[in-house]
């Protein structure tokens, strides 16, 4: 996979979509790949997490993301299974500050082989679901709030 871009609108204004962004303890709870998802260190706006994923295969990373200003967050790998693992989000409000487009972009190459037909099906159904995953639990989130 080497990149991909998915854009979604979401009924949150961006704040909300941000707190879940960067929520990474509960990723397990909404993201299904995702058995395990630990800060390993933080500071202000920047921190270390090692990801444990089953997607065809177990996969273990850490990647170093930071939030870049309060409508973007940015990663980049730090170390693991990957070659190349660096992305981010870019949330764009409404006029009227009550909902998000949401624009997801990733750029991945794996450090071992995996068949080009897992990688194209990864690319078609794992970004989407997972940038559904995101924008349900944001709704969900401010819908309790």
């Amino acid at each position: 996979m080497p990149s991909a871009r998915h854009e979604v609108d979401i009924e949150v204004a961006p704040s909300v979509l941000m707190s879940v962004i960067t929520d990474f303890d509960r990723y397990p709870d909404f993201l299904p790949e995702i058995e395990a998802c630990n800060v390993v260190r933080s500071s202000d706006d920047e921190w270390d997490v090692a990801f444990a994923i089953k997607v065809v295969k177990r996969i273990r990373y850490t990647l170093r993301l930071r939030k870049t200003s309060p409508l973007q967050v940015r990663w980049e790998l730090v170390e693991g299974a990957f070659k190349v693992n660096s992305g981010g989000w870019d949330l764009i409000p409404t006029p009227d500050g009550e909902r998000t487009r949401a624009i997801y972009f990733i750029d991945v190459q794996v450090g071992m082989f995996v068949p080009g037909s897992i990688m194209r099906s990864l690319v078609g159904r794992t970004l989407p679901d997972t940038v559904r995953r995101f924008k349900e639990e944001a709704e969900r989130v401010a819908a309790t709030s």
